[in-house]
């Protein structure tokens, strides 16, 4: 598995989960200080429903110290539509990286950190204002399928 943080002002690094490691809310909660030091204070942290998300520890921690968090409660409980890593960023990358093929997962690892690290800030960026006319497409939709309304 492989994870990110993204956000008009920078980008993580990619973040590799080792086979056998469980992504759980504490591993999850370690990840904050690192969009912390992306965006600074004017983080907006969204998040869907998946288990790590809705930890109680990892909601306490994201209400005390984000004031721009999104809590699931108000959020599509599974919502890759709304994710600018997952409806832009990932296919855009899986596209680039499977022009050739790869031969194992140490060379996968490699394609995928030469890709990002390659990737235009403008993508990002594009794929980030994106986001509030897909918030609002998904609104009035309310809640249901709105890539019609694209």
């Amino acid at each position: 598995m492989v994870s990110l943080a993204v956000s008009k002002l920078g980008c993580s690094e990619l973040f590799f989960v080792e086979p056998g490691v469980k992504v759980d809310g504490r591993y999850y909660r370690d990840m904050l200080p690192v969009m912390r030091r992306i965006a600074g204070d004017v983080l907006v942290f969204r998040q869907d429903s998946a288990p790590v998300h809705r930890a109680r520890e990892t909601v306490q921690l994201l209400q005390q110290q984000t004031p721009g968090f999104i809590s699931p409660d108000l959020w599509p409980p599974n919502s890759p539509d709304l994710n600018p890593v997952d409806y832009r960023i990932w296919g855009l990358m899986q596209e680039r990286v499977y022009k050739t093929a790869v031969p194992d997962v140490s060379q996968l690892k490699q394609c995928l950190i030469d890709t990002w690290s390659s990737l235009s800030h403008d993508v990002i960026d594009d794929a980030i204002y994106q986001w509030r006319v897909r918030l609002r497409a998904c609104v009035k939709a309310k809640g249901r399928h709105f890539e019609y309304l694209l």
